[in-house]
């Protein structure tokens, strides 16, 4: 995956945040940042402390570090470095964020039992209806934000750590007036390893849209 980042026609850094990975992850980029140095870069935490707070994690990094596009994705294969280009490119074109989208445009997901699709898919259409978002794909995890979103986000109000965490971020964007834009992918379903959706996400998801289209009636959101 790293290889593969840095073989595509544009400079890319790449952070790896690293939970305690038994698997010996840390040791891999380790070796790997002698061969790329000063663009592969590794935080390590201690522990399993939740997806959401590891995205805040590598976002402050890189706001601290003035990065101009800041991009979130699996290290799985399951979304395609290649479209990174086409995330930056949404970007530069006008867009405030990009959304490697699998709705957008039909569903794109290749490798996945039906039910999973279903309710991966029927997740986005319950949040739309909730929310009253047009966004085709709310719980995507491929994105890329302009530094001025994330930096306008207020990270630290930002309450949901698991897969509900992607829905939080992309509606408190939109609701301080950022335009955010779908781009169609196609998602792909990791090869080894296993999904960590659980019940308890999925709970967290459900309930948690409500609770925060509930509070966001109470709360104010500046222009970015």
């Amino acid at each position: 995956m790293i290889r593969k980042v840095f073989s595509l026609p544009h400079d890319f850094h790449l952070l790896i945040i690293d939970d305690g990975s038994p698997d010996g992850t840390n040791l891999i980029v380790k070796e790997l940042m002698n061969t790329y140095p000063e663009r592969l870069f590794m935080e390590e935490r201690a522990g399993k402390q939740g997806l959401g707070t590891a995205y805040i994690h590598g976002f402050k990094w890189a706001i601290a570090r003035h990065y101009d596009y800041i991009f979130e994705m699996d290290a799985d294969f399951s979304h395609n470095p290649d479209d990174l280009l086409k995330l930056r490119q949404a970007c530069i074109d006008g867009a405030d964020a990009a959304i490697g989208s699998r709705y957008s445009n039909g569903v794109n997901v290749v490798n996945w039992p039906m039910s999973r699709v279903l309710m991966s898919y029927f997740a986005s259409v319950y949040v739309r209806f909730i929310t009253g978002i047009d966004v085709r794909d709310s719980t995507a995890g491929f994105m890329c934000y302009k530094r001025k979103v994330l930096e306008t986000v207020r990270l630290d109000k930002i309450k949901f750590v698991g897969y509900a965490f992607q829905i939080e971020m992309k509606y408190t964007s939109i609701k301080h007036g950022f335009k955010l834009v779908e781009v169609p992918i196609i998602f792909t379903d990791r090869t080894a390893g296993t999904s960590k959706m659980s019940t308890g996400i999925f709970k967290e998801a459900f309930f948690g849209v409500i609770q925060m289209k509930i509070n966001s009636i109470f709360r104010k959101y500046p222009e970015g």
